[in-house]
């Protein structure tokens, strides 16, 4: 199973920010959409990620004032992707190596969707279901 077998099933659709907007706008843009992570976009560039837990271990050292910040002061830069033709196993294993829940998709350069861990987890559970009735259909015919 593909990256793009994820896509094909929930969609290319993906929540992005500025990396100048501020944290408040990032915290509003998480909540209204039921979401854990924005992908930075800057001039159509993917130049970052930030998440929930960005927010909250900045709180944590920074206060209240977290929230009047930049999202440029929280974004991760070193954003991790995967491109549409990578194994769903191959980015599992490497989500969980890499303790990340959320991957923007990459096709050419270009975002083409975010996959999370649930979405790797949910797709793993579909095939082995998949597999499991083939098998039982392969023993009660035989």
């Amino acid at each position: 199973m593909l990256i793009a077998d994820i896509l094909r099933r929930k969609g290319s659709n993906v929540v992005t920010i500025a990396s100048d907007e501020p944290v408040s706008h990032m915290v509003a843009s998480l909540a209204e959409h039921k979401i854990g992570a924005l992908v930075v976009v800057d001039g159509g560039r993917t130049v970052g990620i930030v998440s929930e837990r960005d927010v909250v271990r900045r709180l944590h050292r920074v206060g209240p004032g977290v929230l009047e910040l930049p999202v440029s002061e929280l974004m991760t830069t070193d954003v991790i992707s995967c491109e549409p033709t990578d194994s769903v196993d191959q980015i599992g294993a490497a989500m969980t190596e890499k303790r990340i829940r959320h991957m923007p998709v990459l096709a050419k350069g270009e975002l083409a969707g975010i996959v999370t861990i649930g979405d790797v987890v949910a797709a793993r559970i579909a095939d082995l279901e998949q597999t499991r009735g083939q098998l039982e259909s392969y023993i009660t015919q035989g």
